[in-house]
């Protein structure tokens, strides 16, 4: 078997013991936004771009058509990005957003295969201010991130290729549930 077909491998077997608490985010997931609540995603580089997958999924279409959910990728907004990092610093980008779209019952994933990103952790102690609930997928724990969410699925791989990669098919079951459950 390939090297990194082999971490891959042992990392998805490292987080299936965690299927439950994927199941439970998404139908927690689902509620949220079809009770009308919205979800935040953040995350840099490569899990910047795992976070819009995730809102793509919702806002879009993963498997069925439905209605739409209210899902925004942080980074997504360049303008906002580029003046909040010119007036407050990089370390604000993600947390000043936070503070302006989440209501408290919304969710905010933070992604970052880190765990130490420090926008991505000054935007979990901001959705906690605000009183959303706070999940983190990371990479091994413990980490600064882990620790400031409500609940982590911190995946057990030193190679960051191999955490985006898992963490790309814990996005996929979450949308899986959540079209389970909107069905």
């Amino acid at each position: 078997m390939h090297p990194h077909l082999a971490r891959l491998s042992t990392a998805l077997a490292a987080v299936d013991p965690d299927t439950p608490r994927i199941y439970a985010w998404g139908l927690k997931l689902a509620a949220v936004l079809t009770g009308g609540g919205r979800l935040l995603a953040c995350g840099n580089g490569g899990s910047a771009a795992e976070a819009q997958h995730l809102t793509a999924e919702l806002v879009g279409r993963y498997r069925t058509d439905r209605r739409p959910y209210a899902a925004i990728p942080l980074h997504a907004d360049t303008s906002s990005m580029t003046a909040i990092g010119n007036d407050f610093g990089m370390d604000e980008v993600y947390a000043r957003q936070v503070r302006a779209h989440g209501r408290p019952g919304d969710v905010l994933i933070c992604l970052s295969t880190s765990g130490a990103s420090p926008n991505v952790t000054a935007a979990a102690e901001a959705a906690r201010e605000c009183g959303l609930t706070t999940w983190a997928l990371t990479g091994p724990a413990p980490n600064p991130l882990a620790d400031l969410c409500d609940e982590v699925l911190a995946v057990p791989a030193g190679d960051t290729a191999t955490v985006q990669e898992v963490h790309l098919t814990i996005i996929h079951m979450l949308c899986d549930v959540i079209e389970e459950a909107c069905a």
